[in-house]
């Protein structure tokens, strides 16, 4: 019952803090409209509560969204199941399908992970503070390229899954024009190792949005060295952002 209660609480705050800010809404669609036009189809991986799956919608795109925690596929469902533009599927994604072991932080269910190394990361970092993660779920995972071969070649992904972000681009051999994943100050190796992979699948281009600005900050297309000199330079106050990659 106390978990139930505090699942449900994470969840309200998370609905609270993403969809009550109008002028976020209007910047992520101004950022998003780079990428996504009418018509298309994205991926959402790591949907959360759906405040981007909300975004792309409004662009005008059909949205894959992509949520393990059962909490937050019950909160998807409940918005968009009767959308028939939005195909909700309840699993991770990593290189390879099977099952992993889901961490879930209870009070902010946004930074669940199924990376060890995260939450390690995590443990006495400056803006961390007070994260803990402290039930254990088994969730089936499926792949970057399962999901295309179900759905269709998306336009555009993207990826938040606090740390695993590596392990999803490894099960991806067909890529989509652009993308976006997740970084984190406290894990730099991973974005780093995400950068890599994108290089092998053909990405030439890279800029990045901190925190939940939505706006990109490099003020040009960089390359993969550059936008890993980037990274690398970033103060630990920057805490987070994404990476956004694009081919050609």
């Amino acid at each position: 019952m106390l978990t139930s209660l505090r699942t449900a609480r994470g969840v309200i705050r998370s609905l609270r803090l993403y969809y009550g800010d109008r002028p976020r809404h209007a910047a992520m669609e101004a950022l998003y409209r780079r990428f996504v036009a009418p018509g298309d189809l994205v991926f959402d991986i790591g949907a959360h509560v759906g405040d981007r799956v909300a975004a792309f919608r409004r662009l005008g795109a059909r949205v894959v969204a992509v949520e393990p925690q059962p909490a937050l596929v019950r909160t998807l469902r409940l918005l968009y199941g009767r959308d028939e533009n939005v195909a909700i599927e309840p699993v991770a994604v990593g290189r390879r399908k099977g099952t992993l072991d889901l961490k879930l932080n209870l009070e902010n269910p946004t930074v669940a992970t199924a990376s060890k190394q995260f939450i390690a990361a995590a443990a006495g970092a400056a803006g961390w503070e007070g994260q803990a993660w402290t039930k254990t779920l088994p969730v089936a995972v499926t792949t970057l390229d399962d999901l295309i071969a179900l759905h269709g070649l998306p336009a555009f992904a993207k990826i938040d899954v606090e740390g695993f972000e590596a392990e999803v681009l490894a099960g991806l051999s067909r890529p989509m024009a652009a993308l976006s994943f997740e970084f984190t100050a406290i894990q730099r190796d991973v974005a780093l190792a995400a950068i890599e992979r994108c290089v092998a699948l053909g990405y030439q281009r890279f800029d990045a949005a901190l925190g939940e600005t939505q706006t990109l900050v490099c003020g040009r297309w960089l390359g993969a060295g550059e936008i890993a000199r980037w990274l690398q330079e970033l103060p630990m106050a920057a805490n987070s952002g994404d990476i956004y990659a694009a081919r050609g």
